[in-house]
């Protein structure tokens, strides 16, 4: 297994990934994680959109919430992209979250089960057995065209850069 020292904290502790990061280029490997419903929902299900990847801790948590809300409210402006925010909540969580905010345009997905997203990406915090926040954008073929890895994983991802990098493959 693939274990990665002091790329990330949290609240200032360093955090030991694992899993195998994933870097652009690469193929995005199919992941299963559930649905707020409890069915399976697999990165091949996207089919061949544009997809950004918004990996947070926890959605109970203000960062989380606020990237959240911030990624819905760039569906509106991206069209046909696929936003797909990711965690290790469960899916009943997540489920009561969204209705609470208003979260309509992305599609919330619970990597509680198997951490199969979070040990394919790079993002499982052992410590936490939390995911790291971060962005993966993954082109309509599948490759993977922008990795961010946010240092600090109770700071913001770079919002700005993600939607540069996606705007470019519209």
């Amino acid at each position: 297994m693939d274990k990665r020292k002091n790329l990330v904290t949290m609240g200032g502790e360093p955090m030991t990934l694992l899993g195998k990061e994933i870097k652009v280029g690469d193929k995005a490997p199919d992941f299963t994680a559930l649905k707020t419903d409890l069915t399976p929902y697999s990165l091949k299900d996207a089919k061949d959109k544009v997809k950004i990847i918004s990996v947070v801790p926890s959605l109970d948590t203000g960062v989380c919430e606020l990237q959240t809300i911030r990624f819905n409210e760039m569906a509106s402006e991206l069209g046909d992209v696929l936003i797909l925010t990711i965690s290790v909540d469960l899916p009943f969580a997540q489920d009561r979250f969204c209705g609470a905010k208003g979260i309509d345009k992305v599609i919330t997905l619970s990597d509680h089960r198997d951490l199969d997203f979070g040990m394919k990406y790079g993002f499982v915090m052992e410590e936490l057995r939390l995911l790291s926040r971060g962005v993966v954008i993954v082109d309509r073929d599948n490759t993977v065209k922008y990795v961010e890895y946010v240092k600090e994983a109770t700071n913001h991802p770079d919002y700005d850069k993600a939607l540069e990098e996606v705007k470019k493959l519209l």
